[in-house]
């Protein structure tokens, strides 16, 4: 890794079910995150933080709730991101909710339209405002890149690109398909994802990150991490704290992620749903979680 490193922050919880997430870069920043990387040998540029947007119940539109903020936060991460490739820089992105992954793919597919992306989460992500009740877009960011039927139309269109992805450009690690809906793994089979996982990823981190690479197209790789991969009870700092005693360590999450972030063609590393507050009774878990990302994003000669 000779390129710089250009780090944007993607303070937005819109697209969640409650707020938390927007805090995430500040806190990171705050804990160090800079400092450790420049000490883990990179150039380092701080590009600052798109829009602040935080979580409230929109109750005019219930089923994809803060729509309009959603598609002003993603296309803010694609402008910051365009800018750091056009540098010739590596990205780090700190979330923010997964639709964050919508706009590092846009700046990098208007890049280079054969980019891959390496999707490391529990869930599919393929819900639509038609398929489930719920109504947070953040499990619903893939449906809205592939373009699947019943998307909400400002988010599927806010790209210059439509659909955003082919299924051939993507790889999900780290799934738990008891966790999916109907329509999720019926839209999974229709396409024919690739996938692994969430006890694949916990038992053979590297060997399933290497595997997923093999798949992926030969152009720019980005990584997308969505931290309720991880076991809740060894890393607590997701949103959502379903996974309890399943699903990767945060060791071996750094291990799939050393072997990701060490592929030539990886320009890009997003990560989301991390909730700062989650870790108030455990706090050594944001130094840990940072030691990974300077780990991760290391210098090589």
């Amino acid at each position: 890794m000779r390129r710089d490193l250009v780090v944007v922050g993607a303070p937005t919880s819109a697209g969640s079910y409650a707020p938390g997430q927007e805090a995430a870069p500040s806190v990171l920043r705050e804990l160090g995150l800079i400092d450790r990387l420049r000490a883990a040998g990179r150039r380092v540029r701080d590009a600052g933080d798109g829009p602040l947007h935080v979580w409230a119940p929109d109750r005019q539109h219930p089923r994809a709730q803060n729509l309009a903020a959603v598609v002003q936060a993603v296309q803010a991460v694609a402008e910051h991101v365009a800018g750091a490739l056009e540098e010739d820089g590596d990205v780090l992105v700190i979330g923010g909710n997964c639709t964050v992954a919508l706009g590092v793919m846009a700046a990098l597919t208007a890049h280079a339209p054969d980019a891959g992306l390496l999707y490391i989460d529990r869930h599919f992500d393929l819900n639509t405002p038609a398929s489930t009740h719920e109504g947070a877009l953040d499990w619903m960011g893939l449906a809205h890149a592939l373009d699947l039927p019943g998307a909400a139309e400002p988010l599927a269109a806010a790209f210059a690109r439509r659909p955003l992805l082919t299924p051939e450009q993507l790889h999900l690690l780290g799934i738990d398909p008891g966790a999916a809906t109907p329509w999720e793994r019926e839209q999974a089979s229709i396409l024919g994802l690739r996938w692994g996982s969430y006890t694949d990823l916990a038992t053979l981190p590297g060997a399933e990150a290497a595997r997923a690479l093999g798949t992926l197209p030969s152009g720019p790789l980005a990584v997308h991490v969505d931290v309720d991969v991880l076991d809740f009870t060894d890393a607590p700092l997701a949103e959502s704290t379903d996974g309890r005693n399943s699903g990767p360590t945060l060791d071996a999450l750094s291990e799939a992620l050393d072997t990701a972030c060490r592929d030539q063609r990886f320009r890009a590393l997003s990560v989301c749903e991390l909730n700062p507050s989650r870790a108030a009774g455990a706090p050594a878990v944001l130094d840990r979680f940072l030691a990974s990302l300077q780990h991760t994003l290391r210098a090589t000669p």
